[in-house]
């Protein structure tokens, strides 16, 4: 089962160097599930994002449709950001993904400040990908 985002942010908590912090995302990212293979195609990456990141988005069938995140990234560290962003976003309402603040919570982890530009360059083009997902999945519904 994947982590959630409160067990995330108290893992976080416990660990006082970067570099453990690193090394938990990375397994945050080995514990993602296995990405289809046929679902790595240019219509599922993510742009802005250095790395290779590809993200599918399951949608339900209300009126406030729950959406359901699977993602991968060729890169350890960004494969663990990927599971940040499922844990934060995925199995939640539409309009529940609209209000999250994202920005908040990457700030509460401390990751605002300890990315490199590009890799919060992806980061948020993960979030604009979501949240885009989440507007679509609201006017269709």
């Amino acid at each position: 089962m994947a982590a959630t985002i409160e067990a995330i942010r108290d893992d976080f908590s416990l660990l006082d160097e970067w570099e453990d912090r690193y090394r938990y995302l990375i397994e945050l990212g080995e514990a993602l599930p296995a990405f289809p293979d046929d679902e790595r195609i240019p219509a599922n990456k993510v742009p802005g994002c250095v790395s290779q990141v590809w993200l599918t988005t399951s949608i339900g069938q209300d009126s406030d449709p729950v959406l359901t995140f699977q993602g991968d990234s060729d890169a350890h560290i960004v494969r663990g950001l990927v599971a940040v962003m499922l844990a934060l976003f995925s199995g939640r309402r539409a309009s529940e993904i609209l209000k999250a603040d994202a920005e908040e919570t990457l700030k509460a982890l401390g990751l605002d400040e300890h990315l490199s530009p590009q890799r919060a360059n992806g980061l948020r083009s993960m979030v604009k990908r979501i949240r885009r997902d989440a507007e679509t999945a609201m006017q269709t519904a």
